[in-house]
C-alpha cells in the first residue's frame, strides 16, 4: 500500500465516525405532505354561537285574545278586577303597567274588592245589581275628600256623601270619600256627579271605583281606602287608564 492510499484510508474513517456521531446513517426521504390532511398550524373554525333565545313582550294575565282586543293601543295602565264566578260579589283587582320591552307586569295588589250584590252582566240594566262586564277608560275621580295627590282631574264636593246601610245592613258612610269614575254610560272629562247618560237611563250608570263598605255594591268595584289612595296616586293619564272587569270565565275568553 502506498503512502497515498493509506492516508486516504485514515481521513475517511476520520470523517464517517465524526458523522454518525451527528445522525451519519442514511436517512430515509420525507413522507410526501398530504395535501387533503387538515393544516394544524391554521386556525380552526369555531361553531356558530347559538341564537339568544327570542323575548315576548308579556300579556295581560288571566286575559283571553277577546277582551285583550278592546284594550285601546295607547293604555298603558290596566285594573284588572276578576271575580270567581258570574254571580260572585267579591272579587280581586290588580293594577298593571305596560312596559315597552316586557310588556304588562302588576305594580299594585292583589287587591280584595266588592262588585254588585248579584255579580256580573254583559247588559247591564239600571237597578239589576250587577256590575258591568268589559274594558272602560279610567278619566275622573272625586271624593269627599281632599286631592289624596292623583294625576287625574279631582273633584272634591260634599256631594260625595252617602248615608244608609248596604245590602248587609253595614253602613255606608264614607264610601265616596274617594271615587275614581268608571267610564259606562257617562261623559269622559266631567265629575263623577254628572248624571248625563249618553246611553240612555236604562242602562243605569254612575258606576264607580270606590272605599269599600264591607259589603256588596249595587254596580260598582269597591276597595278599601288604604288602596283607593294608592289606586288614585298611581292612575297617570298620559298612559290612558282602564279597568278591565268581570268573572273569571268571561274575561278568559
Amino acid at each position: 500500500m502506498t503512502v497515498r492510499n493509506a492516508l486516504a484510508k485514515v481521513i475517511g474513517a476520520v470523517v464517517c465516525t465524526g458523522l454518525l456521531g451527528t445522525g451519519c446513517a442514511r436517512q430515509q426521504p420525507a413522507a410526501p405532505r398530504d395535501s387533503q390532511a387538515p393544516d394544524r398550524s391554521a386556525s380552526q373554525p369555531t361553531s356558530p354561537r347559538p341564537a339568544p333565545p327570542r323575548s315576548f313582550r308579556s300579556p295581560l294575565p288571566g286575559l283571553g285574545p277577546s277582551l285583550r282586543a278592546r284594550i285601546p293601543d295607547a293604555s298603558r295602565q290596566a285594573l284588572v278586577v276578576t271575580g270567581a264566578t258570574r254571580t260572585s260579589n267579591r272579587a280581586r283587582a290588580v293594577l298593571y303597567e305596560q312596559d315597552p320591552a316586557r310588556g304588562w307586569r302588576a305594580v299594585a295588589g292583589p287587591w280584595a274588592a266588592h262588585n254588585g250584590l248579584r255579580g256580573w252582566t254583559e247588559e247591564h240594566e239600571a237597578g239589576d245589581l250587577r256590575s258591568p262586564v268589559g274594558v272602560f277608560r279610567l278619566s275622573d275621580a272625586g271624593g269627599r275628600l281632599p286631592d289624596p295627590g292623583t294625576r287625574l282631574p279631582y273633584d272634591q264636593d260634599p256631594e260625595f256623601a252617602v248615608s244608609g246601610t248596604g245590602h248587609l245592613g253595614e253602613p255606608l258612610e264614607g264610601s265616596f270619600d274617594y271615587v275614581v269614575a268608571i267610564d259606562y254610560n257617562r261623559v269622559p272629562g266631567t265629575t263623577p256627579l254628572d248624571k248625563t247618560r249618553p246611553l240612555g237611563e236604562d242602562k243605569g250608570g254612575g258606576v264607580w271605583i270606590h272605599v269599600d263598605h264591607e259589603g256588596p255594591t249595587n254596580a260598582c268595584v269597591s276597595l278599601s281606602e288604604e288602596h283607593m289612595r294608592a289606586l288614585l296616586s298611581a292612575l297617570d293619564p298620559e298612559k290612558e287608564p282602564v279597568v278591565v272587569m268581570g268573572p273569571e270565565s268571561v274575561l278568559e275568553r
